[in-house]
């Protein structure tokens, strides 16, 4: 690290926890994130701002007037531009030495997979039950530690899948793939502004956990929060032996 990164990341750094050795592994990580959206928005500027070095950004949608009141990320400015070239100027501004790749198509099949090998994690804040699960699916193939949140009305959810690790389930092992996209549906169900940037956090500090090695990730443990009711549970959660995805992979 230099003077300037050294001062930049200088309360990071002060964390023994993190010290110059998490930090400089911060700065020497590539993260994918999947969807620059509610979850997205604060995942990737947490990321840019705690000195990760290279954030790949995929998504394939425009940024809409609706999206504002809780895509933090983009602005007024911004209507009508694809999000992953909105998302780059904002990141940008806010860390010029960030290295930046952009995917504004959708990722399916080789290209996801190809995609997910190019980073050392993904963060999964995509708004779609088939996204999800060909983000596992690719993020198990290329045994890449994946952070997934959620985030609908009042409620949220969040965990890590770590494929590295024999015991950690995947999200094949606890969701149907069989769920119906239209149930996440923002425009029909509603969600709250603030509620994205709770669980969009909490991914940043988990996939932030991963890369620089400290503390305790979210492994094996679902987080659940009632933003109505204030209330957080942690629930265990069990690798599945008979998972149509990680058993494969394993």
């Amino acid at each position: 690290m230099n003077d300037q990164q050294l001062l930049r990341f200088s309360r990071q750094i002060l964390l023994p926890e993190v010290d110059i050795a998490g930090q400089e592994r911060l700065i020497n990580s590539k993260v994918l994130i999947v969807g620059l959206g509610g979850l997205g928005s604060p995942v990737a500027l947490y990321l840019a701002a705690a000195g990760v070095g290279e954030l790949h950004l995929a998504d394939p949608d425009h940024v809409d007037l609706s999206n504002l009141q809780r895509q933090i990320i983009h602005q007024e400015a911004s209507l009508n531009q694809q999000k992953v070239d909105s998302a780059s100027e904002r990141l940008k501004q806010l860390n010029p030495a960030i290295k930046i790749i952009t995917h504004n198509s959708l990722l399916q099949g080789e290209a996801m997979l190809e995609a997910v090998k190019a980073v050392d994690l993904v963060c999964d804040c995509s708004d779609r039950f088939s996204t999800r699960f060909a983000v596992n699916r690719a993020s198990q193939q290329a045994k890449k530690p994946l952070v997934f949140g959620a985030a609908i009305r009042f409620s949220g959810q969040m965990s890590v899948f770590d494929p590295r690790l024999a015991t950690s389930p995947c999200y094949a092992c606890i969701y149907d793939e069989n769920s119906d996209d239209a149930e996440l549906s923002c425009s029909e169900s509603g969600v709250l502004s603030p509620l994205v940037g709770v669980i969009g956090s909490l991914q940043a500090l988990e996939a932030l956990k991963v890369l620089g090695g400290f503390g305790e990730p979210a492994i094996g443990k679902l987080l659940t929060y009632d933003g109505l009711r204030s209330e957080m549970r942690n629930l265990k959660l069990q690798k599945d032996p008979a998972c149509s995805c990680c058993a494969n992979h394993a």
